[in-house]
């Protein structure tokens, strides 16, 4: 079955579109895969495939029309807000690396690009703001852990309790991750 058949057939049986799913599901406040998918078979008897591709249509559009600000936003919710202004001011001094640092949210944490290629994460908790580093051959130090099984993308960890830590010693590290990118 084409993915163009699966909408057809939830059209069929619903007689909703993915827009008009889009709109009950901000009325909702449903953004995430799992609470969707649950959503869309426990109210709309959708099977898993159908649904997923029901899904599949609103989170793309979603993060087509969120811009990078409402995206970094919605890292920094709840608990995590905190850490919202010490993140911008580390924001703008990367900015400072060059005219080719991207910042790329996903749901939990922002990645830090030089164009396309990762050279960091930045990840915020309730208490403190992870901030993952790609050093290839660079020994861990008491400051710079290596990031192990925390994130497998990067090599190194700096945990981050107070905002004073993002200090010219963390800088200087993104800075050679941005130049090895």
């Amino acid at each position: 079955m084409s993915f163009q058949a699966y909408l057809d057939t939830v059209k069929a049986k619903t007689g909703k579109t993915p827009a008009d799913f889009a709109q009950l599901a901000s009325e909702r406040g449903l953004t995430r895969h799992g609470e969707l998918v649950a959503w869309l078979k426990q109210d709309f008897e959708l099977g898993h495939g159908h649904a997923n591709a029901i899904v599949a249509v609103l989170l793309k559009s979603q993060t087509r029309s969120s811009s990078v600000d409402e995206r970094v936003a919605q890292v920094f919710t709840g608990q995590r807000a905190v850490w919202r202004a010490p993140f911008d001011t580390l924001m703008v001094q990367l900015e400072g690396l060059g005219t080719d640092v991207v910042f790329a949210p996903t749901e939990s944490y922002v990645s830090l690009l030089r164009g396309k290629k990762k050279f960091g994460i930045v990840q915020p908790s309730s208490t403190r703001l992870d901030v993952g580093i790609k050093l290839k051959g660079t020994l861990p130090t008491e400051r710079l852990e290596a990031a192990g099984s925390w994130n497998t993308m990067v090599t190194h960890r700096v945990r981050v309790v107070d905002p004073s830590q993002l200090d010219d010693e963390l800088l200087e590290w993104l800075k050679q991750a941005y130049t090895a990118a």
